[in-house]
């Protein structure tokens, strides 16, 4: 509440609404009702992002989601009619054999695509997603993270599970948008100095791995493969349910790190684990779930989806299976950077600004709420076998028989996590018992270290962004440096997103002014309207007699 003011009330409201809109979704059995708990979903969503709507970035980030999300929502419009005029009815159910290799079935399909990914952020489709996270409170953006980009998803295995014979292309356009975005998305994340900003480009990326999932769970459905519809289609759905708890707990890390510092802003914190021990920890456990490292949650999902490409990497398949299994390798090296960049910008080392030097720990709502999360991250990494019989029943919904049991030895990923468990229990321990001898550090010639001498997140990361150049193309401003003495001077980078800055808004403002010269027909003189009234009518006269 001391947050956000007098919007904290309506922002409490917003919030419960859009919850209860996400469940009619998963509810909804009718096209009409979908679309409507969808767009009273979107436009709560609109309302609490632009909580703090004093704030003109908080505005603009909130119109273009708005924008956005409605241009799905027509797509999803144009998408479902078409299902109705198959199948007669607006009625969500499974699809007529063959509709789907008609111009009418991959024309459903391409829309349905655009407004469920628009929804879900996976890209090019991202464009709403970074400015949004950026601009909402920490508990929103935990919300929309979490819980409203998995409704795209939702939209996606629906339609999945409708479609009894699926082209094999489907799947190709789902594994190729996953292993784009998965890549690409870390690119962007490595390259943000913003906290917020750098979780809304992951989000694209665990969005990427999902769609890798899905995108084998067509082709197999295609090809008549029971066993890498059930790998696929349960790697994407463990995902999605992971990414559902680690997600949120790294935005509520965050907004922990803004509640103690009032910035976001990663180059100005650092030594944050001194100050902020149950935060760091936190945070430490949300980073390496969302890292696919064992023995958490992540890592229960991503292995699914692993075991599929490889099953796929048969006779005719191979291409299926290469392209997973490539852009999941890049994805988890790229992930473990960019986190190993946040914790240690954030956490570690001594605190750049007097922000960082008077943080302190959040109060205990907080921390409860984030250890919760970090609880299930460990449960369901010890624990994979208990989601078993619920995966199955998923599964079989998406047109396969498999049994995940005779595909996949849930046992031994529990195994896997237990062994991780354990050497991290005997390394701390090791750690914890080792004598330590104090001696003076060798300074290099630096008698009074500062946090100067620190890495900074730009250098850290700079190897693997300047990798990425081709696609950031980044904004620099270099210093000059002139003369003995020369003056102190910065050096500045800026990292904007390629679609929404350098494409979107360019094209938007454009179009913008050229309907600007339409206002000149906006006289405001009566007889002039009267006039465009009857040239109307003429010209409407004139196309029915020719």
């Amino acid at each position: 509440d001391a947050e956000h003011g007098a919007a904290a009330r309506r922002l409490r409201f917003f919030f419960g609404i859009c919850v209860a809109a996400m469940i009619l979704l998963t509810a909804a059995a009718n096209a009409l009702l979908f679309l409507f708990a969808w767009e009273v979903m979107a436009f709560m969503g609109f309302l609490m992002i632009t909580t703090s709507d004093q704030d003109s970035a908080v505005r603009e980030g909130g119109w273009t989601y708005f924008v956005a999300t409605h241009v799905g929502t027509l797509c999803l419009f144009a998408g479902f009619s078409l299902l109705a005029q198959a199948t007669g009815s607006f009625d969500l159910g499974p699809l007529p054999l063959g509709f789907a290799r008609t111009p009418s079935g991959q024309a459903a399909f391409l829309l349905l695509l655009a407004g469920f990914g628009l929804k879900a952020g996976i890209g090019p489709l991202h464009v709403w997603l970074p400015v949004a996270h950026a601009s909402a409170p920490s508990h929103v953006s935990a919300l929309l993270s979490g819980l409203m980009l998995k409704m795209g998803v939702l939209g996606l295995l629906r339609l999945t599970a409708w479609t009894p014979d699926p082209p094999l292309w489907w799947g190709g356009l789902l594994t190729a948008l996953g292993a784009a975005s998965g890549i690409l998305a870390l690119a962007f994340a490595l390259a943000q100095r913003d906290l917020k900003r750098m979780l809304a480009y992951s989000s694209i990326e665990n969005i990427g791995i999902i769609f890798l999932g899905l995108g084998l769970a067509l082709a197999g459905k295609a090809r008549g493969n029971g066993a890498l519809v059930a790998l696929g289609g349960a790697g994407a759905l463990l995902h999605l349910l992971n990414h559902a708890i680690f997600k949120p707990l790294l935005f509520m890390g965050a907004g922990s790190v803004m509640h103690a510092t009032g910035t976001r802003d990663m180059e100005r914190l650092g030594g944050l684990a001194k100050a902020m021990p149950r935060t760091a920890l936190l945070f430490l456990a949300g980073s390496a779930a969302i890292c696919g490292l064992p023995p958490l949650n992540g890592f229960a999902g991503e292995w699914l989806i692993y075991l599929g490409s490889f099953r796929a990497l048969g006779p005719g398949g191979w291409l299926w299976g290469i392209v997973p299994l490539v852009a999941l390798a890049a994805i988890g090296a790229l992930a473990v950077a960019c986190f190993t960049r946040a914790f240690g910008v954030i956490f570690l080392g001594e605190p750049r600004t007097e922000l960082g030097a008077h943080a302190h720990e959040s109060p205990e709502p907080m921390i409860g709420a984030m250890s919760v999360l970090a609880g299930l991250c460990v449960a369901i990494g010890l624990a994979p076998l208990a989601l078993l019989p619920a995966l199955d029943r998923a599964v079989a919904v998406l047109g396969t028989t498999v049994h995940l049991s005779s595909v996949a030895s849930l046992g031994s990923l529990t195994l896997v996590a237990v062994i991780g468990l354990l050497a991290a229990g005997v390394a701390w321990d090791a750690i914890r018992k080792t004598p330590f001898r104090r001696a003076g550090t060798w300074d290099c010639g630096y008698l009074a270290p500062t946090a100067r001498i620190q890495y900074t997140g730009a250098s850290f990361a700079q190897m693997l962004t300047d990798s990425f150049r081709w696609v950031l193309l980044p904004e620099e401003r270099k210093p000059r440096i002139q003369g003995l003495f020369p003056k102190g001077t910065v050096f500045r980078r800026r990292t904007p997103d390629v679609l929404l800055d350098r494409g979107v808004k360019p094209a938007t403002d454009f179009t913008a002014w050229a309907l600007s010269w339409l206002r000149i027909l906006q006289s405001g003189h009566l007889p002039i309207y009267l006039l465009y009234v009857v040239l109307t009518l003429v010209a409407l006269f004139a196309w029915t007699l020719a």
